[in-house]
């Protein structure tokens, strides 16, 4: 006989206070999976919103069984809730998708497309965008800084939407990461990675959730799990220095040696110096922190999130199975 059964798209889709675009989000994505020849299912997961996004999404999710929604117990941060709901999916290929618009739910048809063609990896980039200049001469400065020092080739501009094949789900499955780089592990596992270029739009709706600390926590993530190049310029730099140092200390005693009477060190030189060796010294004992935190989070071992709710989610033993 022949198998007639659709193959499932699961549709992953993050959220934290994101009440105003719930509505046009559900319809495009809707639109857009009505014309392809897959079953889908949209998983929210929710971290802990102070509005009515949870209570909008419910509402969705009692006249349409395909919306799905995982509350976590409190905000788990832009870097642990995502994954969490990844792996909770169960379709054939999984799309993780932006709840703020900014990654347009039409891409999804070309990720599809990537996937047909055999790809396992297809990520949305963003040559363009309509952010501001600055923050987006920054943002391509750093992928081009990580990709540079990493010990895998990184996706430049990579925004985190894309598709990932049933097969890089499982892989995920087993890596076991508290505290993921999840762009980075995408291109550690190794599959070709296809793109999809596109010109990212400004924020219509509701304000972003990045700050400064957010960016600079997934860019030193970035920097710490993929790479040991700060590590290795701490103990070339300190050897270069100790060099320097012994080179200027021995010009100043000759000098001081042939011009015992009119050479005057002063002040200067030496404040200069120390303030010098301590800025260095600050900046990599600053870096050796960083790695230092990232140990301290893998050790921990603590879970993705806690959930405080599930909303249209077979019981445990009713789930698909995961494909071994």
């Amino acid at each position: 006989m022949v198998n007639d059964v659709k193959k499932l798209i699961s549709i992953v889709t993050p959220c934290y206070n994101e009440e105003d675009n719930i509505d046009e989000l559900c319809l495009r994505i809707k639109n857009v999976m009505e014309l392809q020849p897959y079953d889908y299912e949209h998983i929210f997961i929710d971290n802990c919103s102070t509005d009515q996004t949870v209570r909008k999404i419910k509402e969705k999710a009692a006249i349409d069984k395909r919306i799905k929604l995982i509350v976590n117990a409190r905000n788990f941060g832009h870097i642990r809730s995502p994954f969490h709901a990844i792996l909770q999916s169960h379709g054939d290929a999984c799309v993780l998708i932006a709840s703020d618009l900014q990654d347009p739910p039409e891409m999804i048809a070309e990720f599809i497309h990537k996937w047909e063609q055999g790809y396992k990896t297809v990520l949305a980039v963003k040559p363009e965008s309509e952010e501001s200049s600055i923050m987006f001469f920054l943002r391509k400065a750093y992928y081009r800084l990580v990709t540079r020092i990493s010990e895998v080739p990184l996706i430049q501009n990579a925004t985190g939407a894309g598709l990932f094949d049933r097969v890089i789900i499982d892989i995920l499955r087993k890596i076991n990461d508290p505290y993921p780089y999840f762009r980075g592990l995408l291109c550690e596992i190794g599959f070709p990675v296809a793109v999809v270029p596109f010109k990212q739009p400004r924020r219509q709706r509701g304000i972003t959730k990045n700050n400064f600390y957010t960016l600079y926590d997934i860019g030193m993530l970035g920097i710490t799990n993929h790479s040991k190049v700060p590590l290795r310029l701490m103990a070339m730099s300190g050897f270069v220095l100790s060099i320097l140092s012994l080179i200027v200390a021995l010009c100043f005693f000759v000098a001081k040696l042939l011009f015992w009477n009119s050479f005057q060190l002063g002040t200067a030189p030496i404040l200069i110096g120390i303030f010098f060796f301590g800025a260095v010294q600050t900046f990599f004992i600053g870096m050796l922190g960083e790695y230092i935190g990232s140990i301290h989070t893998q050790v921990r071992n603590m879970p993705l999130v806690v959930e405080m709710e599930r909303v249209n989610f077979e019981p445990p033993e009713l789930e698909k199975p995961d494909s071994q």
